[in-house]
């Protein structure tokens, strides 16, 4: 088994916890015989990113010669697996879609157009990724040969690393976008972050996590748009939303959802450990027949803050809804006009009520059982220790990276993946 010898291996030590131990138990790849190969191709996978999510160059000096060769061959022999069946399969869809458009008449329809042209896009975007991924197994292939014919030459290893690393995060990336499967998976994501309670130390934790999502969104080659920020007087924020417009930003953030607490020891370093929360909500974007959903006028109470000072313009622009049958509120600040706004809030109230209705399994958003609506404060998601050791621990799915820092700077990618994956295996 790949993950028994990972799991060992110096790189994962944890000096306070026993983490190494937990991570195998939650990861170990004998758990999901029974699963899907996809998934347990997957889940394995992520296991390894996980554990070895610490900085590139760190594990240079964690690791010896021999490890590093087989961590080369591990990569290489997993993707190759892998890669040519996607790409033949990726590249006939994409000739698929050329047909199309050259057989239906873009001016015929506008709406279908846009949809058909974007599909195109897309499938022409994941070739160019697969045939990215081949590139670089090819290269790690070569680099290492040449290593071994130059002696065993440590830095021609280290390159070699460096390029299989490379495809394994592409394929990963390949095989998580083909497990989002939901109703709303495709969709663009609206995130909003609320500050905990208390003092400055919450405010400043949300600002925290605000730039960790815009950072991750810059490492997948998007942008993440602020379009609400709420500074707080003393430093942070306390509630901001950004929109990620790219394709498939739900699903992947969808996991993301519920209270997200940053624990550190205190100073007098007792063993009481102090808590600073924030929640994470995630909405989807652009949802087909949001534009369709109606809402009786008489559920909702729209209104606009009134608050005075450097912050007055953007509040007249402002629009509140709350929709009463369930207490639902939401919020848009981002638009031009008074109008943009409350077409906007009301938009992503009906998507938010809509997975509401999904989650409950409920045929309409009238039957939306109040008393059932999940309170995101008492859904805890994710543990960030910051002190007297470093530590991410994702509630939900179990799985541990040893390196804060290197979360916070937008490296979120195997806890996305944990949250899509443990969604297909349930």
């Amino acid at each position: 088994m790949v993950m028994a010898t990972v799991v060992s291996e110096p790189a994962c030590a944890r000096t306070v916890h026993d983490a190494a131990s937990s991570f195998n138990s939650t990861w170990h790849c004998s758990l999901v015989k029974k699963k899907k190969p996809h998934a347990q191709l997957l889940q394995c996978s992520l296991g390894i990113r996980a554990c070895h999510s610490i900085n590139r160059k760190d594990i240079y000096k964690q690791v010896g010669l021999f490890s590093l060769r087989r961590k080369i061959e591990e990569a290489v022999l997993r993707a190759e697996g892998s890669a040519l069946t996607a790409l033949e399969m990726e590249e006939a869809t994409w000739i698929k879609q050329e047909e199309i458009v050259r057989d239906f008449d873009l001016w015929d329809d506008p709406a279908k157009s846009y949809d058909i042209l974007v599909k195109l896009a897309n499938s022409a975007k994941v070739v160019d990724s697969l045939k990215d991924l081949k590139y670089k197994l090819e290269e790690a292939k070569l680099i290492k040969q040449l290593a071994e014919m130059n002696a065993i030459d440590y830095g021609l290893y280290k390159q070699a690393y460096e390029a299989s690393l490379d495809a394994s995060e592409i394929l990963d990336q390949y095989e998580m976008s083909k497990l989002l499967k939901g109703p709303f998976d495709m969709a663009g994501a609206c995130l909003v972050i609320k500050a905990g309670p208390s003092d400055i130390y919450p405010k400043i934790w949300a600002e925290q996590l605000l730039n960790m999502y815009l950072k991750w969104a810059e490492r997948q080659g998007y942008e993440g748009r602020i379009i609400d920020r709420c500074p707080f007087n003393g430093g942070g924020i306390i509630s901001a939303t950004i929109e990620f417009e790219f394709e498939s930003a739900y699903g992947y953030l969808s996991g993301e959802k519920g209270v997200h607490y940053l624990l550190r020891g205190s100073q007098d370093e007792s063993a009481q450990l102090e808590a600073s929360s924030a929640i994470v909500d995630v909405i989807p974007m652009s949802l087909e027949n949001a534009y369709d959903l109606e809402i009786d006028s008489e559920d909702l109470i729209i209104s606009s803050p009134l608050i005075h000072g450097e912050q007055k313009r953007q509040t007249e622009l402002t629009v509140c809804i709350q929709h009463l049958p369930t207490g639902i509120s939401v919020k848009s600040s981002g638009e031009r006009s008074h109008f943009a706004n409350k077409m906007k809030a009301l938009n992503r109230l009906k998507a938010k009520l809509e997975v509401i209705a999904m989650e409950q399994g409920v045929g309409n958003i009238k039957s939306i059982r109040k008393d059932n609506i999940v309170n995101l404060w008492q859904e805890e998601t994710r543990r960030y220790v910051s002190h007297p050791y470093k530590l991410v621990r994702d509630v939900k799915t179990g799985i541990e990276m040893p390196d804060l820092n290197y979360v916070l700077d937008g490296n979120i990618g195997p806890l996305i993946a944990a949250h899509i994956n443990s969604r297909v295996i349930s």
